[in-house]
């Protein structure tokens, strides 16, 4: 009789075609560390719009709103039971219009998947300065696309010091007046007016009291669009996807991505040292994921 260790065994650093309902039934619970993942968006790219049998399973082609909230919220109450109690969801959703209304899809995904139980810890802003440019003339163009991070504990693994980012308070980048000048001068700080004599505030030596790896990452992530030559889409940028699992899984965890699409994912678990598992509807892109983990675990070698 297989244990649930043999289970976990056999799914480690594999990508699993089929349909994402039907295999995440069968998968190990308590096995994944983090889920990494970016699903199709609603009423955007047909992925398998050759073959009508994998269509049918297909996100992102629903005609209402509703049932694409439904049907991912139904899809991650699942995969909750492979994940670690420390275990962390990151999900990145771009958003729709329909009839010239924005839809606000991130969002009605977010708040159902916290009426199912998940706990929403962050909501992160992903700029892309390389935007695709559009023609739209009543409206802002869109540059960006939302990123959230669930938990299903409070005591869920986040390695704040793997993504720090530089300090800039101090730097020529900061926007405070003064700038190094605030050391040691009372009054010295922008905040003359409401904390003026605060001695806490204008004695104390500001530079000694920062992490020394840099402030903490900040919710606004600028990240231009991943590219890939097989691919004739924007795929998951590798900086976002190594951001999310330095900061939710250590080295030997495992890695899960449910839309695997080009591989990003497992590649980039590879290469940081984890263990993948992707899950994949499409051949030809389940295809593209494993040749480009291969490629990066040969580099390796």
């Amino acid at each position: 009789m297989l244990t649930n260790r043999d289970t976990v065994t056999a799914v480690r650093d594999q990508i699993l075609l089929g349909n994402a309902w039907d295999i995440a039934k069968q998968l190990p619970s308590d096995c994944v560390q983090c889920i990494v993942t970016s699903p199709p968006y609603f009423g955007h790219r047909q992925y398998a719009a050759n073959d009508p049998i994998l269509a049918s399973y297909e996100f992102g082609q629903e005609k209402d709103p509703h049932d694409y909230v439904n049907k991912l919220v139904s899809l991650f109450s699942e995969l909750k039971r492979t994940l670690k109690s420390s275990g962390t969801l990151w999900l990145n959703l771009g958003d729709s219009y329909k009839h010239n209304e924005l839809l606000g899809i991130p969002w009605r995904v977010a708040l159902a998947l916290k009426d199912d139980g998940w706990k929403l810890r962050s909501e992160i802003i992903w700029h892309k300065p390389n935007a695709m440019p559009s023609s739209v003339k009543n409206r802002p163009t869109t540059a960006h696309e939302t990123i959230f991070l669930f938990a299903t504990t409070n005591d869920y693994y986040y390695d704040a010091d793997s993504i720090r980012e530089p300090h800039k308070t101090f730097t020529s980048s900061s926007k405070m007046r003064g700038g190094r000048g605030h050391f040691g001068k009372r009054n010295g700080t922008p905040e003359q007016g409401k904390n003026k004599g605060n001695t806490n505030l204008h004695d104390g030596r500001w530079d000694q009291a920062f992490h020394p790896l840099g402030r903490n990452k900040r919710s606004v992530w600028e990240i231009p669009l991943g590219k890939f030559r097989d691919a004739h889409f924007a795929v998951f940028p590798d900086a976002l996807v190594e951001t999310c699992i330095l900061a939710g899984s250590a080295s030997g965890d495992m890695i899960l991505d449910p839309f695997l699409g080009s591989g990003t994912t497992a590649v980039i678990a590879s290469r940081l040292k984890r263990h993948y598992l992707g899950i994949e509807l499409v051949p030809a892109y389940a295809e593209m994921a494993a040749q480009r983990v291969q490629a990066v675990q040969q580099q390796l070698l």
